[in-house]
């Protein structure tokens, strides 16, 4: 039941390398953000980087989705060029972890908004407790590094739980994932 199918891995392969160009993409908008509101800019767009992980568990629906797609946009990320280097490699399975823990908590049975949003939640609260050693975040004052934590957390909420939904039932109705476990569910719906 739980076992893959080559088309799983495969259609997580490619949103891994495809979302891993989107992160990339997104870093030059974070580094303004950090320009315009100082480190918390980062903080507002983090969301983006844990999507993959909730759509492609979205989508597949399978135990270890969420952390492997997010492992391998963060592998391709840094054979892409990302200046963080292999350490980015570490951040992309803590992230993925967080997003898996929600899903986990499910026992992966449940795949609504709320779970979604959730994950979004918890990729958030483990990429934020690893950043704050890796990144110094000490050193802020204790409501600053409040907000950040909040904003982020909102951030991984909206971006990847809201936005990532809709771009996984957009790509649903389009049929191309009709054989899919979200593809099944989306043709159920609309049969009824």
């Amino acid at each position: 039941m739980n076992s893959w199918k080559l088309k799983e891995i495969v259609v997580m392969s490619v949103l891994s390398v495809v979302f891993a160009v989107v992160y990339l993409a997104f870093l030059p908008v974070g580094k303004i953000l950090v320009g315009f509101f100082g480190p918390i800019g980062y903080d507002l767009i983090f969301g983006i980087w844990f999507i993959v992980s909730i759509i492609a568990a979205y989508i597949i629906r399978k135990p270890g989705a969420a952390f492997l797609s997010e492992t391998i946009a963060a592998a391709v990320e840094v054979l892409l060029g990302n200046a963080v280097g292999p350490m980015l490699l570490v951040s992309g399975m803590i992230q993925g972890l967080g997003a898996e823990s929600a899903f986990a908590m499910t026992r992966y049975k449940r795949y609504d908004l709320f779970t979604l949003m959730l994950a979004g939640v918890m990729a958030a609260v483990f990429s934020f407790v690893w950043g704050y050693f890796l990144s110094g975040y000490a050193a802020l004052s204790t409501g600053y590094v409040l907000a950040m934590f909040i904003t982020r957390i909102i951030s991984g909420a909206i971006i990847s739980g809201v936005a990532g939904k809709a771009l996984s039932d957009a790509l649903a109705k389009t049929g191309v994932l009709s054989s899919f476990a979200l593809g099944k569910e989306h043709r159920r719906k609309h049969a009824a």
